[in-house]
């Protein structure tokens, strides 16, 4: 195995200052485990935590994102309750999530989430660009037509370099259910997904991840499909146990 594997922990709103001791302990997994070398793993905890522990967490081994970015391009000023890209920049933050089915049904629509890549990229901050179908949608045979929208819809294609972007393929109707697609449904849409990107935004090695429902026991089943070069990882990476053992039997 020769590419990177991303491996995203997403802690939602989750986490405490002593969380700090999950990732101690997979960072202290993967000093002791450089066979583990084609991989890259990145926590995004809540921003109250996000300073303190990328501060006590200095290693190329692990890096941080932030949940989410402000949609106003400038540094600072008078937006109460905002965090510009500078700001996250500045708590150590490398990447950012943007366009998750949560965040969507609260306040990001499709302007919402191009103006936040686009800040986001031109403020040298990595992003994690989540698309997914609902239920409904599947059981309507239109999947495809929803995500092409979604990505037609967020990345301009004068302004978005693909070696900052990964794209985050999250089910809605697979996140936090239990319920993950079957190998067959995943193949058919990544390969769609590739010639898409390639038709549309000239990219001919789009970074392409999962998310939804991953667990220590499904990932190894996930990695036969050639095409998903890691994973968006929610409540199992809450705890450093079950987010070492989805590393290992991924590489196993």
């Amino acid at each position: 195995m020769n590419k990177t594997i991303y491996f995203i922990a997403n802690w939602k709103m989750n986490g405490n200052h002593n969380s700090i001791k999950e990732i101690e302990r997979v960072f202290n997994f993967l000093k002791k485990n450089a066979i583990y070398k084609f991989k890259k793993i990145i926590f995004c905890p809540p921003v109250n935590l996000l300073s303190s522990f990328s501060e006590k967490i200095k290693s190329r081994l692990i890096d941080f994102g932030t949940q989410d970015i402000s949609k106003i391009n400038i540094s600072n000023g008078p937006y109460t309750g905002q965090l510009s890209a500078k700001m996250l920049k500045e708590t150590g933050a490398n990447y950012v999530i943007i366009g998750h089915s949560e965040k969507r049904i609260i306040d990001e629509d499709f302007k919402t989430i191009k103006e936040k890549i686009n800040i986001a990229l031109k403020n040298k901050l990595k992003v994690i660009f989540c698309i997914g179908e609902n239920l409904s949608q599947k059981n309507n045979g239109i999947s495809l037509k929803v995500l092409k929208k979604q990505i037609l819809s967020s990345l301009d294609k004068k302004k978005i370099n693909f070696d900052n972007l990964i794209i985050a393929y999250e089910p809605i109707w697979s996140i936090g259910t239990g319920i993950v697609p079957s190998n067959s449904y995943l193949d058919k849409i990544y390969r769609n997904l590739k010639k898409f990107l390639k038709e549309k935004y000239k990219v001919n090695k789009p970074i392409m991840i999962y998310g939804g429902s991953v667990t220590t026991d499904n990932v190894a089943t996930l990695r036969e499909i050639s095409l998903i070069s890691g994973f968006l990882i929610g409540g199992a990476s809450l705890k450093s146990a079950s987010f070492i053992k989805i590393i290992k039997n991924y590489f196993r």
